[in-house]
């Protein structure tokens, strides 16, 4: 029964897209659809100290922070990364590079919010959003839920769609020893409202 409904919906909702999205080509006519979308996003930096440490919007207390051009967001970068490559619309430096002084000391959540636009004028629509954050220290634990809520405003989400996790580098390389925060990443997008 649960099958029957779920394979009912998924019918539904590909003949509402094959509805909508119908290209031709030179020699035969094709019908492409596009429903979903999936995004894979990284960013590493550097921590030094005199710094502020800021992981999803939020100012984190820490004796070092990120270093970089803008304010050095690896949670916000590697998510706008995630949507742009979903997009197919290259990565963070193409569209907001760090040699332009426009950028600098840039408020990252501003850049989340124009990848994000830029989606939406591409018809897409972020469905969830999913990402490790790897950090030695401090830890981020008490911060999660105050990331999470800044993200989900940005990215138009309920908070309920918008997961950050956080793990040690267990002493090893160079998020284990304190010199680095790195950041992965993943988005789903949609071509329209589920």
């Amino acid at each position: 029964m649960l099958f029957e409904s779920i394979e009912r919906q998924r019918s539904h909702a590909i003949q509402r897209s094959k509805n909508k999205l119908k290209v031709q080509s030179t020699k035969f006519k094709a019908q492409v659809l596009f429903m979903f979308r999936i995004g894979i996003g990284y960013d590493t930096h550097r921590l030094i100290e005199g710094r502020p440490l800021i992981l999803g919007g939020l100012r984190i207390e820490s004796q070092c922070g990120a270093e970089g051009h803008a304010d050095a967001d690896a949670l916000t970068h590697a998510l706008a990364d995630a949507i742009l490559g979903a997009l197919c619309e290259g990565d963070l430096g193409v569209h907001f590079p760090d040699n332009d002084p426009q950028w600098k000391d840039a408020d990252s959540l501003q850049l989340l919010a124009r990848v994000v636009w830029l989606a939406h004028e591409r018809g897409y629509l972020i469905v969830n959003a999913d990402a490790t954050v790897l950090l030695q220290a401090p830890k981020l634990r008490e911060h999660i839920a105050a990331m999470r809520d800044n993200l989900a405003n940005t990215l138009n989400l309920g908070s309920d769609c918008v997961s950050v996790k956080a793990k040690t580098g267990e002493g090893l390389d160079a998020v284990g020893r304190g010199e680095a925060v790195t950041v992965q990443a993943v988005v789903l997008l949609s071509n329209e409202a589920i």
